[in-house]
């Protein structure tokens, strides 16, 4: 069980029943689990988590790590019905689960709606089909599409996942990917740059040298302009980069991974919004943001303030409550 700052009583159910292995794909290392929880263990985890939250309320029972709507049927119940015990009045406000677009069916919505589900992510991951086939989905774009405006019918809060450089993948991909996921306007979304992972297809192209991923700065500018549109269209991004793991540090052998890969993302786009203030003859800038986001705006260890004074300038950061977040004002 894991509680985190998105009110989530996370569940880890691992790699089972899903149709495809898909090329970046080791469920069992991203969740760091392998055991399979049942209806008891649920309801253990969820007695536990009300117990010791003050606002369940504004918390969710999320199955992570699998594609929900792809384990045997069976199972699936099993894990509803012992969650839905704990939703309603006083307890938590609904369930959170994660699953495939070619997952998604209007049975399979009245199930989920009638055992209290109120928030589904899809692994959308790329809206390019080349991409989505080199990298074995075993679904389209359509799908993605598709699957949305359904769930979105049914009134379920809608969540999309995407990866940011997978095998195959251009630039242009990239922007497609974030292009189609905007005019879809989920609730919130997931970015999550590639990590690649030993045991899997992506790991033996990468070895081979057939797979050459982008360097990481292009990927931490794609990804830090992806998280700043997105917030600036009210879609709110729940995560940025795959949550530090000691099993996805240990089994990694490539790609994007970082811990605080979501606070160097917006360490970015604090240093381009100051970039295009500053006048070539500057040599003493002040600037005011949130308050909230002065160490955003500074950078991690002062890296932007760092950059800047390599660069001959002297940064200083001030707070001003009036700034929105992401936004920033030169005051000489």
């Amino acid at each position: 069980m894991k509680q985190n700052k998105h009110a989530n009583i996370s569940i880890f159910v691992p790699h089972i029943g899903c149709p495809h292995r898909c090329s970046f794909c080791d469920q069992r290392t991203i969740s760091g689990t392998q055991h399979a929880p049942d209806g008891i263990e649920v309801r253990e985890i969820c007695e536990k988590a009300l117990s010791e939250m003050k606002s369940p309320e504004t918390a969710e029972i999320a199955f992570f790590g699998g594609s929900f709507t792809a384990v045997p049927r069976s199972y699936m119940m099993e894990l509803l019905e012992a969650a839905s015990l704990f939703i309603g009045e006083e307890k938590f406000r609904g369930i959170r689960i994660s699953t495939r677009p070619d997952c998604i069916t209007p049975e399979i919505l009245d199930i989920l709606k009638k055992y209290g589900v109120t928030s589904i992510e899809l692994g959308a991951q790329s809206m390019s089909d080349t991409v989505l086939s080199a990298n074995e989905r075993g679904h389209t774009a359509e799908d993605v599409c598709k699957a949305s405006d359904l769930i979105k019918s049914y009134g379920f809060e809608l969540g999309l996942q995407m990866m940011v450089g997978l095998y195959k993948s251009t630039i242009h991909d990239e922007y497609q990917t974030f292009s189609a996921i905007k005019d879809i306007h989920p609730d919130t979304v997931r970015i999550y740059p590639v990590v690649i992972l030993k045991n899997t297809r992506l790991g033996e192209l990468y070895q081979s040298g057939e797979y050459k991923p982008f360097d990481f700065e292009t990927v931490l500018h794609m990804s830090s302009a992806s998280l700043e549109k997105f917030e600036k269209l009210g879609i709110k991004v729940i995560k940025c980069g795959l949550h530090a793991s000691e099993f996805v540090e240990k089994d990694m052998i490539g790609g994007f991974y970082h811990p605080a890969f979501r606070e160097l993302c917006e360490n970015v786009i604090y240093r381009r919004k100051m970039e295009c203030k500053i006048d070539s003859d500057e040599k003493n800038c002040v600037f005011a943001v949130n308050p909230s986001c002065i160490s955003k705006a500074a950078g991690q260890r002062k890296s932007n303030i760092l950059y800047f004074k390599e660069n001959g300038i002297e940064v200083k950061i001030i707070a001003d409550e009036n700034i929105a977040k992401y936004e920033v004002e030169l005051r000489r």
